[in-house]
């Protein structure tokens, strides 16, 4: 696989695969490994759509982590979308995973709707002019709702969604009413939510959350993940989700 600049492969430490990233780009972290793994319970025949995909990690992942007959990535950056699909290929997905360069505000001529049964996301987390801007616009544009806003992620994920499909999202704690109250408004109710904290007494950062398209309401809180223990390693859950040993790191 012949990289451009920049370019590097990286192993994702689960059955091999591998992905390709900018150096100077927006680059996954541990949201989208965590996503991936929350979301990882597919039935063979799901047609899954992973918006904002970037690089294409989570579609990927679930490609390896799951038996979901297709997955559909969505990505508006050129260049990303690009990155994307060469790691398909690199992974020899070409038969189960797609990448779509387009807006996902404008998906109505690619996906008809209530066709999908699954949608993952990790949207960008910042609004608009809030937070600390990065100099390099692939990371402003995957950082911050620039080119989508939550609204536009939760409207076409439950315009995409059959009746009773399922939702998966990764975002900022701090956010988790302003998800809330957005999936309501779009008739996806939250069903599991699971907080992320990055040590035992250090606030949450992250949270998981599912939700269902028309489903009843019942929300059910999982216990907290705790990323890294007293010592600052990474706790054995977390080992588990990235498929490493102890002695690995």
């Amino acid at each position: 696989m012949e990289l451009k600049n920049n370019e590097r492969i990286d192993d994702l430490q689960f059955k091999d695969l591998k992905i390709i990233q900018n150096s100077q780009g927006f680059c996954f972290g541990i949201d989208a490994i965590l996503l991936s793994d929350f979301a990882k319970n597919m039935k063979k025949s799901d047609l899954v759509v992973d918006l904002c995909t970037g690089t294409g990690v989570i579609a990927i992942l679930l490609a390896g982590k799951t038996n979901a007959k297709k997955i559909i990535g969505v990505e508006i950056q050129k260049e990303c979308a690009d990155m994307a699909q060469r790691s398909v290929v690199l992974n020899n997905l070409e038969g189960r995973v797609e990448i779509l360069n387009a807006d996902l505000k404008l998906l109505k001529k690619e996906i008809p709707s209530a066709t999908v049964d699954v949608v993952t996301v990790n949207p960008p987390y910042m609004k608009s002019g809030t937070g600390i801007v990065n100099d390099r616009d692939a990371v402003i544009l995957s950082k911050h709702e620039v080119l989508c806003t939550l609204d536009d992620v939760v409207k076409e994920a439950a315009r995409l969604l059959k009746f009773n499909g399922e939702f998966y999202m990764v975002h900022k704690s701090e956010r988790i009413a302003d998800v809330f109250c957005t999936m309501r408004k779009y008739k996806i109710e939250p069903k599991r939510v699971r907080f992320v904290y990055p040590q035992i007494d250090k606030p949450s950062n992250l949270v998981l959350i599912e939700g269902s398209r028309s489903g009843k309401e019942f929300l059910k809180h999982e216990k907290p993940l705790i990323v890294y223990d007293k010592n600052k390693k990474y706790t054995d859950e977390i080992y588990e989700i990235y498929n490493m040993k102890r002695d690995e790191k």
